[in-house]
């Protein structure tokens, strides 16, 4: 069976069949949703950096795959001490990716080819170049009260305020020469805003209207559990507290003051046309705290980051799928499913990387694409793409890499620039090379050398996507429930209205019951009708 082929037979039969996107339908309920990071994706002034007329010229490769929304990572003024997330003007494009007449006219084409349009807001902090910021440093009346400056503790405040951790690893406090210090959760480029400032939280409804009224259909909120800290910033009591983050109560994240924040924002976008949505980048110690963001009147989504760290282990996936399913249904939320981001290494490689790696990464997508509500996929993951992780030290930008404690700053190799086209780098990527060098076995994998392949990965997204826009079963949370079948070990079977989904985690391939027609597979499968023979690492999606 060759999927692509069993794709157009599927969607010819369904074409009269009434599809999820039907009136009184939310867009974003089962949306899938590209992530573009921007510097990485199409370099159109040959400068060896992604920008936004790069991305708008390859919206079509996107309009193609059938995705619903396109996520843009920040382009803003910054300094770019990591990676645009250090934001020193949050109403102007950074010449590195354009101008403002740049990020109109992406919208204005996303939109033209039935692409919604998500940004970046990181409200958590700011660039240290931030006027703002720059007026603290100066001694300007009322200027600290922006940020969180404290004292230092110890014999002439040498010591700092707290022992919190820099997520980048390091002391999260710096000192400034008049003695004071201020808190920053990430790099020193990036000082923590004091939320509890009525002034901050009017500047950022200003900039949210400002894009919105641009014409974005929605925003990703970067660190969106970290805007409030607990009272007296008390300590923590012991170190390595960045591999604490999303696993125990921190004094720093998931402060339940966070969602008055959130609540307000909600009101504004509910004020525009259009269903414009927030979607929470929020890591929080469970399912049922997670679900508080997406409560009816705070965000619409947040990420499902435990669905994206677990393991290649069918009763941990069946665990996080159900908990998840629960707390969001709970506050009538969609539930979202991620496999890889600009922040983690791609699943290709977390799943054990060479051939074995890339077969469970086609199996992970397809059940991502079957479980209700919606899904995102990172750019380069419909190629297949693998981490880069030879990347020689003097290249790398993630601004953690030289830091002793903290993340691994190991970012850089899921950030390497994607392969268009062609047999040497930079792959149609632009004609100026490309920041990141691109390895040469990515030549196989570029969208030209994988269209019209029937076993390619780009071609198995392509039909995945399709069916999932034909069939109400697939994504779709209102289409009704999600039903475990029995299955061998090693195996998960679940059934949707009209529809079966088989994932077999062991080595070996299984004989079972056929559990209906097979449609789509992330590997071949042999069927006689009765019985099926179902291969190892594999995902298979089946009409009932």
């Amino acid at each position: 069976m060759t999927h692509e082929l069993t794709a157009v037979r599927l969607a010819s039969a369904s074409s009269n069949t009434t599809t999820s996107g039907g009136q009184g339908h939310c867009w974003w309920r089962d949306a899938v949703i590209y992530q573009v990071y921007v510097r990485s994706f199409a370099d159109s002034d040959g400068d060896g950096v992604g920008d936004l007329r790069g991305v708008r010229e390859r919206l079509p490769h996107l309009a193609r795959l059938g995705v619903d929304a396109v996520w843009l990572t920040p382009f803003y003024v910054s300094p770019q001490a990591d990676g645009g997330y250090d934001v020193a003007d949050y109403r102007a494009v950074d010449p590195l990716f354009g101008d403002l007449a740049d990020a109109d006219d992406l919208v204005r084409a996303a939109h033209a080819l039935g692409l919604r349009v998500i940004v970046d807001v990181v409200p958590n902090h700011t660039s240290e170049r931030h006027p703002w910021f720059l007026d603290a440093l100066a001694g300007r009346p009322g200027a600290r009260e922006r940020y969180l400056f404290r004292p230092g503790r110890g014999a002439g405040g040498a010591l700092p305020p707290n022992d919190w951790e820099s997520v980048f690893g390091g002391p999260a406090w710096t000192r400034v020469p008049d003695g004071d210090w201020y808190l920053h959760l990430f790099a020193p480029e990036q000082p923590d805003l004091d939320w509890q400032n009525p002034e901050v939280a009017r500047e950022f409804a200003s900039v949210l209207r400002f894009w919105l009224d641009l014409g974005v259909d929605g925003f990703r909120v970067d660190v969106a559990h970290g805007m409030v800290k607990a009272p007296g910033l008390p300590d923590i009591g012991h170190g390595a507290q960045a591999t604490l983050i999303g696993t125990e109560p921190l004094p720093f994240f998931d402060q339940d003051g966070v969602h008055d924040i959130l609540r307000s924002w909600r009101r504004l976008l509910d004020s525009y046309e259009g269903e414009r949505i927030g979607v929470a980048e929020a890591w929080a110690p469970t399912s049922e705290r997670l679900a508080l963001y997406v409560r009816p009147d705070e965000l619409h989504q947040a990420f499902n980051f435990r669905f994206l760290n677990c393991p290649w282990d069918p009763a941990a996936m069946r665990t996080v799928i159900d908990e998840s399913l629960a707390a969001t249904a709970s506050v009538d939320a969609p539930t979202t499913w991620v496999l890889s981001n600009h922040d983690v290494v791609r699943h290709v490689t977390r799943y054990g990387g060479g051939k074995r790696g890339l077969d469970r990464a086609r199996a992970a997508a397809l059940l991502m694409l079957a479980l209700p509500g919606s899904a995102y996929v990172y750019q380069g993951e419909e190629l297949g793409l693998p981490e880069v992780t030879d990347l020689p030290d003097e290249v790398r930008r993630d601004p953690a890499f030289h830091r002793a404690t903290g993340q691994e700053g190991l970012r850089d190799g899921c950030r390497v620039p994607i392969p268009w086209s062609g047999t040497r780098a930079p792959y149609g990527f632009g004609d100026g090379g490309s920041w990141l060098p691109q390895p040469a076995e990515w030549a196989g994998l570029s969208v030209a050398a994988q269209t019209g392949d029937p076993h390619s990965t780009l071609e198995l997204y392509r039909a995945a996507l399709e069916l999932r826009r034909a069939t109400p079963g697939l994504g779709a949370p209102e289409a009704g429930p999600l039903t475990w079948l029995s299955a061998p070990e090693g195996v998960l079977l679940f059934s949707r209205p009209g529809f079966a989904c088989t994932l077999n985690t062991r080595p070996t391939a299984m004989e079972l019951p056929s559990p209906g027609r097979p449609v789509l597979s992330s590997a071949p499968v042999e069927t006689d009708g009765r019985t099926v023979r179902v291969p190892a690492d594999s995902c298979t999606w089946w009409a009932l």
